[in-house]
């Protein structure tokens, strides 16, 4: 389990930094967010299969957010792909998918599910037996949503305890993992809480697309219990002129939104292109965040960088 940036630049890409785009890897499966131009060449570099995506997750219309979609729906349809894909969005993104599909020859056979979100009020858009999406409404200069990924985590059977009152190793121990009560041999009934202990705390994960800095986002990833936030921090602090007027955040911004949502992790990503050959500024001033917040790690994202993932206990 693990998170994959394939392209962390800003609306320019760089010989450093591509178009925006990340991948991410649980349970065999691998979540797409955003899907800059290049974004399927990025994936040969690193161990994401384009073939094992069925759901991308799109943060805004602009280019370097969805230009690499073509390529990348028209690539996997030459590989011979016949599963669905879902394709999820704000207002607009089924027209775009439409107009994408009318590009070139190509020989997509399978079919595409298009879901267009509110950017007006929270939704869960997704719920499985491992895992949760919700979507959230970001302030950019066109329809914006950022989403959130939630594990899952079972209770955790207390195997000792159940042997103690009597459960026989086997099939009935599955039951009560699964929260179901049995009955053992003298008659007894066994209940869950009996014999569970609490779930691990799943792995939670925040991520804004471009935005100016949102509070009640911040908020809002507190009340999941996000324990990582990928914010974009297109400039450092003191651009906060060029940030309100192209209305993306700085470091700063997203410092301070990982510390309203209590997360431990913060990755800045969309980077301004001016950085490239540049980055003193942006990196001094991580630096000196970072010595004076004891309890966050900030880290500046970085094309290929791979960042593992492991639930904790509560």
């Amino acid at each position: 389990m693990k998170i994959v940036f394939l392209g962390t630049g800003a609306a320019v890409p760089t010989k450093n930094r591509n178009h925006s785009s990340i991948g991410l890897k649980f349970d065999g499966e691998i979540l797409l967010f955003d899907c800059g131009e290049g974004a399927q060449r990025q994936m040969i570099y690193t161990d994401i299969s384009p073939m094992k995506i069925n759901n991308i997750f799109i943060t805004h219309l602009h280019g370097d957010h969805i230009l690499g979609l073509p390529g990348l729906l028209q690539s996997i349809g030459f590989n011979g792909r016949t599963e669905p894909i879902n394709i999820y969005g704000p207002p607009e993104t089924k027209e775009t998918i439409e107009n994408i599909l009318k590009i070139g020859y190509h020989s997509i056979n399978f079919n595409i599910k298009v879901y267009e979100l509110s950017t007006k009020n929270p939704m869960k858009i997704k719920d499985t037996e491992k895992y949760e999406i919700y979507s959230y409404p970001m302030n950019h200069s066109v329809p914006t949503v950022g989403y959130i990924f939630r594990e899952k985590k079972k209770p955790q059977l207390n195997l000792k305890k159940a042997i103690e009152l009597g459960v026989e190793v086997g099939p009935n121990l599955k039951r009560l993992k699964d929260g179901y009560p049995i009955k053992i041999k003298n008659g007894k009934i066994i209940y869950p809480e009996d014999v569970l202990l609490p779930p691990k705390k799943g792995i939670c994960i925040g991520y804004s697309g471009d935005t100016t800095p949102l509070e009640d986002f911040g908020e809002f990833l507190k009340s999941l219990g996000c324990n990582i936030l990928i914010h974009e921090a297109t400039f450092d602090s003191s651009k906060k002129d060029n940030a309100l007027e192209t209305m993306h955040s700085t470091i700063g911004d997203a410092v301070n939104i990982a510390k309203i949502a209590g997360v431990t992790e913060l990755i800045l990503t969309h980077i301004s292109a001016r950085y490239d050959d540049k980055m003193d500024d942006y990196i001094n001033e991580v630096n000196s965040l970072n010595a004076e917040n004891n309890n966050l790690n900030i880290t500046i994202a970085e094309d290929f960088m791979k960042y593992p993932l492991k639930s904790k206990n509560k």
